[in-house]
């Protein structure tokens, strides 16, 4: 048995272990009706108007559950909808892959990186990752598991186990394992994407001192292809089959479709270890609640002190052990040295931080408000070629919340500087106002961020090219002149150093739920903005530019069992920058939706999402880069999709045929008329997905 098989069965095993364990697990709230637990564990009482605890409900699986995530103090419950798969579903609507599910993925809404300090520079594949920020801490008074398997066209699969308990009273653990695969419909295109995660609370007994702990391995396989080969008509393909389609890499290697596979002879592998752990200690006060025969004795801190130390290791590698000299030279205009077998390129980085804070709670009944100072250091050093490279950084930061306890207002503003190190200088700033309507009609929040930053290392550091001798033969690189080798062990040249980026985001957001309807606004100034303009060259945009980019969504409730979802985005730039985004992108979806049968919630319908034509950015599959160009217009059909989704109390199912806009009889009857994603990258024919989500509340 496969190892991640292995790995799937033995998390299984300790689910089932849990469960039968359920004599160790505590009882409801033993301080009654009336109380629950705030953020850090102590005994509140309940508001009923806010995101607190309720009653056990027939039709709510999990309402006795409920989880805030990584250093956030909002309680959510879990989402028991099934109106839209994509909530669901790893990569949201709003983005793009390229033609694989697992594959490089990047989203059709500008989407800039806002975050001083050091980055490696490598993200297309950050959508498949698990995080310290996507961390969920529950507070459960039962043990709750939810098991997923969604299985795809052509061998596509994913299964996502989670559990978490609280063991007792003051401790809680989580347990998430992911896995999906993908062997593609075209020819090497395989993805392998397996993600795990283990995450504890605890808090003592006199709630003074909380730890919290979190680890994170993420490990991604991919397969590049480099797009299919120009002059191919692919609706004429043999068999109609889109794996017959000669790709500009791999084309001659054997695509394996068992399960699990992680073969990867040509593409990208990125591994990822982190450890973080948090633990404080709260000067504060005391306090009881005294009942017929129980006194319960409670705690409101006041002053807490802090520290987070957090490690982390990740490698990005690209490489080809069975490289075509021809088509690397052809097609990525990439010279292979001669007598050379094996192209690979490799940057490891480790990351240790060390962060200290002090936090003052001014009004002991509400930890939602509170002012944290804090400072840190970051110990940096990567591996990159022959080089070996360290950062030590110092910075500085402070922090200030406030939900109001009337729920009326929430304020949030937050800043850092890094005042020494490599990236002294760099520092962001963040404040926004969140206002609750009159009448419960909904909130209203305005804000503003404001970032200097160092471009990422992947595009930042040059040498001379008498290090090192500079591999790609693009007649693009000789064009500007000079150009300087980066540090990186990845084939990116470059014209020079590059300044800091500034990012200015102003942004604006209205919910009202009475009328189903959100309304939203972003707008961006940037300057000294950095980017790929080639598939191994760096250019930075010093000129100052803007991007606009408004947002609604809508419900419309046509009759009892009829509903009509609209999202709609319109984005557009000013001058001539480097950014190209749809002017329009939006996405519809009829449905008839309803409670049958007592226990059976339905919706079935159609969904079409649709961009306006642009030029997309294409991709540099040696560098793990997308690039800009100006080449290429992408001009797309809509893409339609009808799709029936089902709950029966904890049991959620989600069929979907996908793609339906790819039909053709030019040859016959066939699904050949392909989307592309990006240049020289075509999308999926007919797809069809089955997918169920199952959660288990004892």
């Amino acid at each position: 048995m496969h190892k991640y098989l292995i790995k799937a069965f033995c998390f299984a095993s300790v689910i089932v272990l849990l469960h039968s364990g359920l004599n160790a697990q505590v009882p409801d709230n033993p301080i009654g009706r009336e109380y629950n637990y705030d953020r850090s564990g102590t005994p509140v009482k309940k508001d009923t108007t806010g995101d607190q605890l309720k009653h056990r409900d027939v039709y709510e699986d999990s309402i006795t559950i409920s989880y805030h995530y990584w250093d956030s103090t909002r309680v959510n419950k879990i989402d028991s909808s099934i109106s839209d798969f994509n909530t669901r579903f790893p990569v949201p609507w709003t983005y793009y892959d390229l033609g694989n599910f697992g594959s490089a993925s990047k989203s059709f809404i500008f989407q800039p990186d806002m975050k001083p300090g050091f980055d490696a520079g490598f993200h297309a594949y950050d959508v498949y990752q698990y995080t310290p920020e996507n961390t969920r801490f529950f507070q459960t008074t039962r043990p709750y598991s939810e098991t997923v398997y969604l299985i795809g066209s052509r061998a596509e699969q994913m299964i996502n186990l989670f559990h978490t308990q609280n063991r007792k009273s003051n401790f809680n653990f989580g347990l998430d394992f992911k896995i999906l695969s993908s062997p593609g419909a075209y020819k090497n295109q395989s993805t392998v994407t397996s993600n795990g995660r283990i995450n504890t609370f605890y808090q003592s007994n006199n709630k003074r001192y909380t730890n919290t702990f979190i680890f994170i391995t993420n490990k991604v396989l991919s397969s590049e292809n480099g797009g299919v080969k120009p002059g191919q008509n692919l609706d004429s393909l043999a068999f109609n089959d889109p794996f017959s389609a000669s790709t500009k890499l791999g084309d001659n290697l054997v695509t394996y479709r068992s399960i699990f596979n992680s073969t990867i002879n040509t593409g990208t592998q990125y591994k990822e270890i982190s450890l973080l752990m948090r633990h404080s200690y709260d000067f504060g006060q005391k306090d009881s609640i005294v009942t017929d025969s129980v006194t319960y004795k409670l705690f409101y801190p006041r002053i807490r002190l802090q520290h987070t130390i957090q490690y982390s290791q990740n490698g990005y590698e690209y490489h080809d052990f069975l490289p075509v000299d021809s088509d690397y030279y052809k097609y990525m205009h990439y010279a292979i040295a001669a007598g050379v077998d094996t192209v690979k390129f490799n940057d490891t980085w480790r990351n240790i931080t060390n962060d200290f804070a002090i936090i003052s709670y001014p009004q002991k009944n509400n930890l939602n408000q509170f002012l944290k100072l804090n400072a840190g250091l970051e110990l940096i050093k990567g591996n990159v070629s022959q080089f070996t490279k360290e950062y030590n950084n110092v910075y500085t930061a402070a922090e200030y919340r406030n939900r109001t306890r009337n729920h009326l207002y929430d304020i949030e503003a937050s800043g850092k500087l890094y005042v020494t190190g490599h990236y002294a200088g760099d520092y962001s700033a963040y404040i926004s106002l969140q206002r609750s309507l009159k009448k419960n009609l909904g909130a209203l929040k305005i804000g503003f961020q404001n970032v200097t930053q160092t471009p990422s290392f992947v595009m930042t550091e040059f040498v001379s090219d008498s290090i090192r001798p500079v591999n790609p033969v693009s007649p693009t690189d000789t064009a500007k002149g000079p150009v300087n080798q980066a540090l990186t062990s990845f084939p990116v040249t470059g014209v020079n150093n590059y300044n800091k980026e500034n990012l200015t985001k102003i942004f604006a957001v209205i919910n009202i739920p009475p009328a189903n309807l959100q309304l939203g606004g972003e707008y961006y100034l940037i300057s000294n903005y950095t980017y790929f303009n080639g598939l191994y060259t760096t250019a930075q945009y010093s000129t100052l530019f803007n991007v606009l980019h408004l947002y609604a969504q809508k419900q419309f409730r046509i009759s009892k069992h009829w509903n009509w979802y609209l999202d709609g985005h319109f984005q557009q730039t000013t001058g001539n920058p480097p950014v190209h985004v749809p002017l329009v992108l939006a996405r519809s979806r009829f449905a008839f939706e309803g409670n049958f049968f007592k226990n059976l919630f339905l919706s079935t319908g159609f969904e079409v999402r649709y961009n306006t034509p642009y030029k997309a950015d294409s991709y540099s599959p040696l560098t793990g880069q997308f690039v800009s160009q100006d080449n290429t217009t992408i001009s797309n059909l809509p893409d339609v999709s009808a799709y029936l989704n089902f709950r029966i109390k904890g049991f959620k199912g989600f069929i979907r045929v996908e793609n339906l806009n790819t039909i053709s009889f030019k040859n016959g009857f066939s699904f050949s008329n392909y989307n592309y994603s990006a240049p020289d990258y075509p999308t999926r024919g007919f797809w069809f997905r089955f997918g169920i989500w199952w959660s288990f509340v004892n």
